[in-house]
């Protein structure tokens, strides 16, 4: 053996390895090498790439705590107030939604589609903004039903889902094709 070899053999790394190493004879030899098609390598195949991603693949100790930081990332926002002329306007859309959709023969067939922005308070009891603020959505879809201080929509996305909305949280209401305009005054 070369004296090279012999330094390698006697340490790990930049450890040196005591005189006394029960396993020397074993690091000397190396790593194992194997034939192709020998017995060894037929029992225990070489593990594919995907396979070995997975065994290293980091894992959820804390069962939701990933979900509950991103959770804390949500930007809420205050409620907006609607002043008089916007309370005005929005009062004359849906009283105007309501004639078009008196009950549900008339609202399917008018087939009245809509863009409802509104307010959703936010829903996280452990999040600062608990009770004073949240998130205004849009929702787009065709107005079954107004009244009962709701406006009801059947969304477009996701289908044949039906979304109700209070009064006192819509922010909007629009015609995908622009404001509501004069011929809507049936």
């Amino acid at each position: 053996m070369t004296a090279a070899r012999t330094d390698a053999a006697r340490s790990i790394g930049y450890l040196p390895l005591p005189d006394d190493f029960e396993y020397l004879d074993v690091l000397k030899l190396g790593r194992p090498r194997h034939e192709k098609w020998d017995d060894f390598s037929l029992r225990h195949p070489p593990m594919t790439p995907a396979r070995w991603a997975k065994i290293f693949s980091p894992f959820d100790a804390l069962d939701g705590f990933n979900e509950a930081i991103a959770s804390k990332e949500v930007v809420y926002e205050p409620r907006r107030h609607l002043g008089e002329e916007e309370q005005k306007e929005l009062n004359r859309r849906l009283g105007l939604l309501h004639r078009l959709t008196w009950n549900l023969r008339a609202a399917r067939a008018n087939r009245v589609v809509v863009t409802v922005t509104f307010f959703v308070p936010c829903t996280d009891l452990h999040h600062q903004a608990f009770h004073a603020a949240g998130q205004y959505q849009a929702a787009t879809g065709m107005v079954l039903r107004v009244g009962g201080g709701r406006l009801t929509l059947e969304l477009t996305e996701p289908a044949s889902a039906k979304r109700s909305i209070c009064f006192g949280d819509i922010w909007s209401v629009e015609r995908p094709s622009g404001a509501f305009d004069a011929q809507w005054e049936a």
